[in-house]
């Protein structure tokens, strides 16, 4: 059914992994699609009592995988096509997920675990805003998210800095809710999805939506105002010369323009 993700249910329990572990479960427009495909199955399946996200190998998700970028692409028309509606498709789902960060969550993996409702970090996991790193903006809804758990002040300097939050730092300042040890990660993160689960599935539909009513009337806007901004992003200097120096393993040399 699903090529980069892998899917499956277990005691109530919708697992997706994040299934391209060789490229550390970087996002291409296939990957975009099956994860809404997956929430939306698992939204709809009665048997579907809690969701959880979690990784293949030694990555959560490093974020967009560059070999599809090019400096002719409309990056706001990806986001509207790609990113957006994946993000759209987790907020629209009233059972709980979990984000069961194994390893790294940079760019829009981080804001795949922002878009979850609890994130658990295992001691190896971090999380970076490396959207600056190649001279785009945080995007897939990351700072709407992240302005709610960490307040302005943080957000920006998470955002203009892009530098690594490890695991007990993320705890610390509210981006996770749970720090487990790598050599217990399987049982407790299972624990904790069974928790979920035996809880009042549709009580915590309605807590989720009554906290998202305090937020939505703007979250299609933001969205849409995110993409502008991407667009414009994509189309500077900076962004190129990021994305080059990334793909050629050196550090770029930004202009400004």
């Amino acid at each position: 059914m699903f090529e980069t993700i892998r899917y499956e249910v277990k005691d109530g329990i919708a697992w997706l992994y994040l299934n391209r572990p060789d490229k550390l479960n970087a996002f291409i427009a296939q990957m975009n699609r099956e994860i809404k495909e997956a929430i939306k199955v698992a939204a709809y399946d009665e048997q579907v009592r809690c969701i959880v996200i979690t990784g293949e190998g030694r990555a959560f998700c490093s974020g967009q995988d560059l070999a599809e970028v090019d400096e002719h692409m409309d990056h706001g028309q990806v986001l509207r096509d790609h990113y957006g509606p994946m993000i759209k498709q987790l907020r629209q789902c009233e059972k709980p997920i979990v984000a069961a960060v194994n390893g790294v969550a940079a760019g829009a993996g981080f804001s795949l675990a922002l878009a979850c409702d609890f994130r658990l970090v295992s001691d190896r996991a971090s999380f970076m805003n490396a959207f600056i790193h190649v001279g785009l903006i945080p995007d897939s809804g990351n700072l709407y998210y992240l302005t709610q758990l960490v307040g302005y002040s943080k957000a920006i300097e998470l955002s203009v800095f892009g530098e690594k939050v490890p695991a007990a730092d993320a705890v610390a300042m509210g981006l996770a809710s749970q720090l487990i040890p790598l050599e217990t990660w399987g049982e407790d993160v299972s624990a904790f999805a069974v928790r979920l689960s035996n809880l009042p599935t549709k009580a915590i539909g309605l807590i989720k939506r009554s906290l998202k009513a305090i937020s939505d009337s703007s979250f299609e806007d933001y969205l849409e105002l995110e993409a502008q901004g991407q667009r414009i992003a994509g189309l500077t200097n900076d962004h190129l010369e990021g994305v080059r120096a990334f793909m050629e393993k050196r550090k770029p040399v930004f202009s400004g323009q």
